[in-house]
């Protein structure tokens, strides 16, 4: 399964907080590459290291053209913390992740298949759900999903 990074954090000692479309929150010791692949090494430099960004389309992150981590290694090997956010995801990560259009989505709500203010929440013009309404409601996206 494709595990889409939105978010990443530089955090001290060497380690990444990576926030996935599914909810999940995972930390990745980038200190660790550094004895098995030397090119990591460049990242001992505190401003690069620091510049850390998620790569077009969340397929990992990157800190410049040679060096990157793809979304896999760090779903495998990134240890998973608990943060207050863990478990949300927005209505298009959701649509996109189940199948699903926004609208299905919204209509759930409106019919209370998915909670107003206990599983969904809208901030502004951004809907918000819990990962665990999507799985009660829909099952494992794995499962569910048509196959590309």
């Amino acid at each position: 399964m494709f595990h889409k990074v939105k978010e990443v954090f530089p955090l001290p000692d060497m380690r990444l907080c990576v926030r996935f479309a599914n909810g999940f929150t995972k930390q990745y010791n980038v200190g660790s590459l550094m004895d098995r692949l030397p090119m990591f090494e460049a990242l001992k430099d505190a401003h690069l290291f620091e510049d850390v960004q998620v790569d077009v389309g969340g397929y990992g992150v990157v800190w410049n053209d040679e060096l990157d981590l793809s979304c896999d290694e760090l779903w495998d090997h990134g240890i998973e913390v608990q943060t207050p956010f863990d478990g949300l995801m927005s209505f298009s990560d959701a649509s996109e992740l189940w199948g699903l259009s926004e609208s299905a989505l919204r209509k759930a709500v409106a019919y209370g298949k998915i909670a107003p203010g206990v599983d969904a929440r809208k901030f502004g013009k951004q809907w918000v759900v819990t990962r665990d309404a999507m799985y009660r409601e829909y099952g494992d996206p794995e499962r569910t999903r048509p196959a590309a």
